[in-house]
């Protein structure tokens, strides 16, 4: 039995997590302990200490690959080990087509592995092909099928892992591998589709970047042949603070733009100091300058709500109205302005998280002020291409959607696979 240890929660959703007993198994299937219907296998890391036991050509799955896991095969690792690596280690090599599963950090993630590697002891392997009960594609997708459980059954103060005790619990219930195989066809068949919705976002990316790059003159010049005028010469910095009105308190996000304040943080942050909180219209600018991964240097994003009371740290202002305010926003959210504000940020973040600068450095950076027909044909080219990505993001999570419950109807056996056709079991 699963022991309970320190969480007992965790040792009760774990049993429940695994296959019924009392459930009726579909025709043709079998339950078994995962370790009865495949060899399971672990890894070690060579001494790192011993430069000869390392880049000796072994691929070694370690934790720097979590990027690479969950794509189906893995084909290359960050790190390689020698063959005397492997010897004087408890590292081991193994076959092509093991299935491997991160315990550790990016616990849950797995993947196949696409020719010989080792893995370091942050993952648990199971060879298939010695016992001829599992297929190793059918055993992905059913790691895949379970890795919000896996994920919930890490525990651990700073680094979460899972123990042994539980892989060895473990049990699966399988057709048989004809069966099996056609499962895995068809799940892979909807990954290829995934996979090249995929490349081409990232094309239609990479396009969008380009234009950006081209026209907006992010980490270099603007063209030569446009207007550059400051900051401050095409807008008026607003200053205007909270009038007492029914206004929703708001913050910026790096990723999301304007958020109601209580959702970013679960609860309303304003408190009494909402008074002194700056009002904003619809379509000005605000200027977060807290510091983060998504945005080092800040972001800018316009209001799109009618008005809005927000932090009175920021930095607001409102454009001319002779200038094409998307072309503005599309500008500032390239992050056009970042090679200025990198070299104008002063020792870096102070202890409120937010970056050192002037406004008066803000609002002298300088920005471009091409034709107004420009304007309008740069945002109409970078509005269509993030209408395009926008369209391939809700496609491409669409068919994930879809995918999954698949995988729930298939691997499970509530759907069958008969004659090359899914039918309902």
């Amino acid at each position: 039995m699963l022991k309970a240890s320190s969480n007992s929660t965790e040792a009760r959703d774990a049993i429940r997590a695994l296959p019924d007993p009392k459930r009726p198994l579909p025709a043709g299937w079998s339950r078994r302990k995962l370790d009865n219907a495949a060899t399971r296998a672990s890894g070690h890391t060579p001494d790192q200490r011993k430069p000869e036991y390392w880049n000796g050509g072994i691929r070694w799955v370690s934790l720097a690959d979590s990027n690479k896991l969950d794509n189906g095969y893995i084909r290359t690792t960050d790190k390689e080990i020698s063959a005397l690596g492997i010897r004087h280690s408890s590292a081991v090599l193994l076959p092509a087509h093991t299935v491997v599963l991160s315990r550790d950090a990016g616990v849950g993630k797995s993947s196949v592995l696409a020719s010989e590697m080792a893995v370091s002891q942050h993952f648990i392997a199971w060879i298939c092909e010695e016992k001829r009960l599992l297929d190793p594609w059918f055993l992905y997708f059913w790691l895949q099928l379970h890795k919000a459980f896996f994920e919930r059954m890490a525990v651990g103060s700073t680094i979460k892992t899972i123990g042994l005790p539980l892989f060895k619990r473990l049990t699966i219930d399988f057709p048989s591998l004809p069966e099996q195989r056609r499962i895995a066809e068809i799940l892979q068949t909807w990954d290829e589709a995934i996979a090249k919705l995929e490349a081409i976002r990232a094309a239609k990316e990479r396009r969008r970047k380009g234009i950006l790059q081209e026209l907006l003159g992010i980490d270099r010049s603007f063209p030569n042949h446009w207007d550059i005028k400051s900051l401050g010469e095409i807008g008026e910095r607003v200053r205007r603070t909270n009038d007492g009105g029914d206004h929703p308190v708001m913050t910026i996000s790096a990723k999301s733009g304007f958020l109601m304040q209580s959702d970013k943080f679960a609860r309303d942050m304003a408190g009494s100091s909402v008074d002194r909180y700056t009002l904003l219209l619809e379509g000005e600018f605000a200027y977060n300058k807290g510091n983060s991964k998504t945005a080092p240097y800040g972001c800018i994003f316009p209001l799109d709500h009618p008005s809005a009371v927000i932090p009175f740290v920021y930095f607001c202002f409102k454009l001319d109205e002779s200038l094409h305010h998307p072309f503005y926003v599309h500008l500032f959210a390239g992050g056009a302005l970042h090679h200025q504000l990198s070299r104008l940020i002063n020792s870096g973040v102070r202890n409120d998280g937010l970056l050192n600068l002037y406004a008066d450095d803000f609002f002298g950076c300088e920005v471009p002020v091409p034709p107004f027909k420009e304007q309008e044909q740069i945002a109409k080219a970078i509005t269509a291409a993030n209408d395009e990505i926008t369209l391939l993001d809700a496609e491409i999570a669409a068919l994930q959607c879809q995918k999954r419950g698949l995988m729930q109807k298939l691997l499970t056996g509530e759907w069958r696979v008969k004659d090359e056709v899914v039918r309902n079991g």
